[in-house]
């Protein structure tokens, strides 16, 4: 069963990405387990979303101390959602410096469809090497750039352009800290469909209650492909909400191919097995957002200033005012200890 919808859309396809078994696992110190995987894999490819994207929430090479050990490696979960899958492609994604070419070879041998490479909005030369290996390997590439906040939307249509001629099948941004309004969105998507002719991809966080407006803000601006995650089991105040994003595409026309009862099949399925309780926005997710900060961070943004006695805003504050991105974890805690001494000044 499929929404209703007006035709405001005229019938356009867009492309749902759906993320909660990368993304949601920052929410659960990455710890999903083969039983998981399986059912919502399975659950996802029954409701017939297009891409199911696995992994550490980093991406692939990412487990470590730094950001989190996962509970299986990457070739178990690959394998695992890989045989899971029967109509869904299989997506994974790697940041350059955590993953390697030899993680990549890996995802290929188990089958991933999609390969996602990601960088700093500002850094999209350090994808060049792994997106001509895959366009060697004849696998699709597609390139996000990160924390797309802190560039303008010249600069991202810049990098996304330079990212195409590397070799990318598809460029898009995260809002990786839940940062955007409406307007910020319509603005950069605007300019990097001028840019490039190959598809355009948003993924959106949920720290300012904004996740499915910037969504629809970033389809009518002309992005072909939208991430989402089940109840928007994300990092920080979690992702945009898949099944409620896609009724409301439906509504307005454009087509997603997804069966409604199947997806809010899948949504309550990861309710009640992938997370404690659906992504809230509380106080301290609110002010990751307004300070520009990566989601992903809040975790352990939490722990630090508990070990410390500081209050997590003020760590959050201090670290957009030092543009702190994702790998940067280790300025956390060079934070906190700052504030402390202040404080004991």
């Amino acid at each position: 069963m499929s929404a209703s919808a007006p035709s405001g859309g005229a019938g356009k396809p867009v492309l749902i990405y759906d993320a909660s078994l990368r993304d949601g696992h920052h929410a659960v110190r990455h710890q999903l387990d083969r039983d998981q995987l399986r059912a919502y894999a399975e659950a996802a490819d029954a409701a017939g979303v297009p891409m199911v994207e696995v992994g550490h929430g980093n991406g692939l090479g990412a487990s470590s101390l730094q950001v989190g050990q996962a509970r299986l490696s990457d070739d178990e979960m690959l394998s695992i959602v890989r045989e899971s899958l029967r109509d869904s492609a299989m997506a994974v994604f790697m940041l350059p410096g955590w993953g390697t070419t030899a993680d990549l070879k890996r995802a290929i041998a188990h089958e991933a469809d999609i390969v996602r490479i990601g960088t700093h909005c500002t850094e999209g030369d350090l994808a060049e090497r792994h997106l001509g290996f895959l366009r060697e390997q004849g696998v699709q590439a597609q390139a996000v750039l990160l924390m797309s906040h802190m560039a303008s939307a010249e600069r991202l249509a810049h990098e996304c352009a330079r990212l195409v001629e590397f070799g990318a099948n598809a460029v898009g941004i995260m809002d990786s800290s839940g940062h955007y309004l409406p307007a910020d969105v319509t603005e950069r998507i605007g300019a990097m469909r001028a840019a490039v002719e190959v598809p355009v991809m948003f993924h959106a966080h949920n720290n300012l209650g904004m996740a499915v407006a910037n969504s629809i803000a970033a389809v009518e601006a002309g992005a072909d492909i939208l991430d989402a995650c089940a109840r928007g089991f994300g990092a920080g105040a979690g992702n945009t909400q898949l099944e409620v994003l896609v009724p409301v595409l439906e509504r307005m026309g454009f087509s997603t191919g997804i069966d409604l009862y199947g997806l809010l099949d899948a949504a309550d399925l990861a309710e009640r097995t992938l997370m404690p309780a659906p992504p809230t926005i509380d106080s301290v997710s609110v002010v990751s957002g307004l300070a520009g900060v990566f989601s992903g961070f809040k975790t352990r943004v939490l722990d630090i200033a508990r070990r410390e006695d500081v209050d997590p805003r003020d760590v959050f504050f201090e670290l957009g005012k030092r543009q702190a991105v994702a790998g940067q974890e280790d300025l956390i805690v060079e934070v906190a200890l700052a504030l402390k001494a202040a404080r004991s000044a």
